[in-house]
């Protein structure tokens, strides 16, 4: 281990103990998980994802891993459950309650360590909610008693006995998670592990899920190792956080240590810390470090009273463009003829340069909105008009996705002619993937996913972009230079309209903030207005600071009227809207002199005149009595190249050229040539005619 490494193991913990060594005095061992100096690499990669990582994990603890996007959370989780360990080069040695990891059979690991994904849909396997929590007990062949027993505690426990006998395609997201979540506890596993499981829920389900987790771990004693990118309440249930970076364990330790560690090294992960922490740490305040919302009131009332607060800044607004992109009035949308109408009646306006927040539950309609703004689905009542072109980032960003690279996709998009090497260096740097251009994109993480999508869809420049749930999986810093990025598209006129359950975000970047219910828009209002009454739809901020400052809904708000400095955010790339193609001119057609028009009269009269006395010959056996056509009368044979002859002139007198403006010629005359294949098709036509006649005659 070199100079380095020791001053990374010196701070691995930052109560000052070792995080690989957790025993008691007797000298016995009690760590649930021990890894052990671990490394991994994905195949063909030269770097490594985990880099000599060494940690503990104690009975009965409550884990948070943060990070961030591509900091190896995820590769670091699926290590810890070997069915699931991504194939790969590894070393160093991961410890189970004592037994090397990879000695467990299938079925203990089955049985003793939970895992729960991102997606809620990815892990259910069964149609009916009873079956999927007794699939697994099924599955381990557990008998009947013992499985009815275990499915009627875990449904007790979570609350499920009111949607026991739905099918799973009648839940809610946050249904399906606590679901997928009930399916795994009903095994009794010792540990539970989670990778960001409330990245797709809404804030009221994100917070009932995490709420639950922390249930489970004081009362049912389960060990919990979470990832998550919203702290705000994860934080309040950790025992203990582990920060990583680039790979590697950056420290360890209580909630408020490791803020205090971050805030003192500078490290950009402070921009995810809990509003309370930063809001306490950009203050001369001496008192202890608040963590959760409470605690944060509580602080900022005793802080009130010993300093003088000021007034918050005035929120910016923007002069409202007058020109609207998109209008919809009184559209109405079902999926099918028989089913619930899912949006009802929806009236919203969006104009040039102005950016829109969708907020509300799961399953309220937003995704479908924009389906509909996408022309995805059509509306099958009400008038809906779109101006401009149109780009959507999905919430699933893999759907993007069709080449083996990012660079290849990214160039995919971009047609032949407009590849500039510039033009894609500049989408490459705004959205950090210098890196990843040469991974798969499938290999990237949830938040390199979204920025990889991001990039592809600015690459087609639209007018107005549809965001669905882009925050989600990216990281604090990238998230303020994604809202650096938007404020950029709306300085060069493009309108934005953004599903999103990051109310945060939403606060500090949106224009307008609307609140989506039962199908359709029920309030909307700048942000401060708009989150400043609400009590769950509201930022941390607001809930901290409510009864002192009632206005402020975001942590640089409560930290100004505190006096304390707002950090500046960092600087964007360089990064220019590329301008739009020039208004396209209408072809000036050029008139046809007097003699043309004159010749053409001619030679269409004689040609409509020999093709009437053709159709009088209908008898064409002729052809085979006169002895084909050399036999036939000369006077026919002169009459059909006299026909020819004349449609030939009639076509050259009446044809006009063009003047075109210079971006409609796509290819200089100069450089015009036949293909090799077209000369080949030309040549066998003309030796096919004469060949067929021929054949027919003779």
């Amino acid at each position: 281990m070199d100079a380095d490494d020791g001053e990374l193991y010196a701070r691995v913990s930052c109560a000052g103990a070792d995080a690989g060594d957790s025993r008691p005095k007797g000298g016995q061992a009690v760590e649930l998980f021990a890894i052990k100096h671990l490394n991994f690499a994905y195949p063909e990669q030269a770097k490594n994802a985990i880099s000599d990582f060494s940690l503990s994990v104690r009975p009965g603890e409550f884990l948070v891993v943060c990070g961030p996007s591509g900091c190896g959370k995820s590769t670091l989780l699926r290590q810890l459950k070997t069915v699931l360990a991504p194939h790969g080069r590894r070393s160093g040695q991961i410890l189970f309650d004592g037994k090397n990891l990879d000695e467990l059979s299938q079925r203990e690991q089955a049985e003793k360590i939970g895992f729960v994904q991102q997606s809620p849909e990815n892990q259910i396997v069964t149609d009916k909610v009873w079956h999927e929590l007794a699939f697994g007990l099924e599955s381990l062949g557990y008998d009947t008693p013992t499985i009815r027993r275990r499915v009627a505690e875990m449904a007790s426990f979570f609350g499920i006995q009111t949607w026991f006998y739905k099918s799973v395609t009648e839940l809610s997201g946050g249904q399906k998670q606590l679901l997928n979540l009930a399916s795994v506890m009903v095994l009794q596993p010792k540990v539970l592990i989670l990778d960001e499981p409330t990245s797709q829920l809404d804030p009221i389900a994100a917070s009932d899920f995490l709420a639950t987790l922390g249930k489970i771990n004081r009362e049912l004693g389960t060990t919990i190792i979470l990832t998550e990118h919203r702290l705000e309440e994860a934080f309040s249930f950790a025992s203990r956080v582990a920060v990583m970076d680039g790979g590697r364990l950056l420290c360890s330790g209580t909630p408020a240590e490791v803020g205090a560690e971050l805030k003192s090294s500078g490290n950009a992960m402070f921009l995810a810390m809990p509003a309370a922490m930063r809001i306490w740490a950009a203050t001369d305040s001496k008192a202890v470090c608040p963590i959760s919302v409470c605690d944060g009131r509580n602080w900022l009332l005793e802080y009130a009273k010993t300093h003088e607060l000021k007034p918050i800044p005035e929120e910016n607004k923007n002069a409202p463009d007058t020109e609207t992109v998109v209008s919809a009035r009184e559209i109405w949308f079902k999926y099918d003829k028989d089913l619930p109408d899912v949006v009802k009646g929806l009236s919203l306006e969006l104009h040039k340069g102005e950016f829109l927040a969708l907020l509300g539950g799961n399953g309220t309609g937003k995704t479908t909105t924009l389906k509909l703004l996408a022309s995805l689905k059509k509306p099958y009542r009400g008038e809906l008009n779109i101006t401009g072109s149109v780009g959507m980032l999905p919430q699933n960003p893999q759907t993007l996705f069709v080449k083996a690279t990012v660079r290849e996709d990214l160039l995919e998009i971009i047609p032949k002619s407009e590849r500039k090497p510039e033009r894609l260096a500049q989408v490459v740097s705004l959205c950090k993937l210098a890196e990843l251009l040469d991974r798969h994109p499938y290999d990237l993480s949830g938040g390199e996913q979204q920025r990889a999508a991001l990039a592809k869809i600015l690459l087609l420049n639209p007018d107005i972009l549809l965001f669905d749930e882009p925050t989600k999986g990216l990281d604090a810093e990238f998230k303020q230079t994604f809202g650096q990025i938007l404020r950029t598209l709306r300085t060069s006129g493009v309108a934005i309209l953004m599903v999103s359950h990051d109310i945060e975000f939403c606060a500090k970047y949106a224009e307008r903030c609307a609140l989506f219910f039962d199908g359709n828009i029920v309030t909307e209002a700048a942000p401060r207005t708009f989150f400043s009454g609400n009590s769950f739809y509201t930022t941390s901020a607001n809930r901290i600071a409510r009864d002192v400052l009632p206005e402020a809904v975001t942590p640089e708000d409560v930290i100004a009227a505190c006096g304390g400095a707002v950090a500046p955010e960092p600087a964007l790339p360089e990064y220019q809207r590329i301008p739009p193609a020039p208004e396209k001119e209408a072809e000036v057609l050029k008139k046809l002199p007097v003699w043309r028009k004159a010749l053409a009269a001619v030679s269409g009269i004689v040609s409509l005149v020999l093709m009437i006395q053709a159709i009088g010959v209908t008898d064409l056996t002729k052809l085979v009595d006169a002895g084909g056509l050399t036999g036939l009368a000369g006077s026919q044979m002169r009459l059909y190249g006299i026909l020819l002859l004349s449609l030939l002139v009639f076509a050259l007198s009446i044809g006009r050229k063009a003047d075109r403006p210079d971006y409609l010629i796509q290819t200089p005359v100069e450089k015009r040539k036949l293909r090799n294949r077209t000369i080949f098709a030309t040549a066998l036509i003309l030796l096919l005619i004469p060949l067929t006649l021929f054949i027919g005659v003779y």
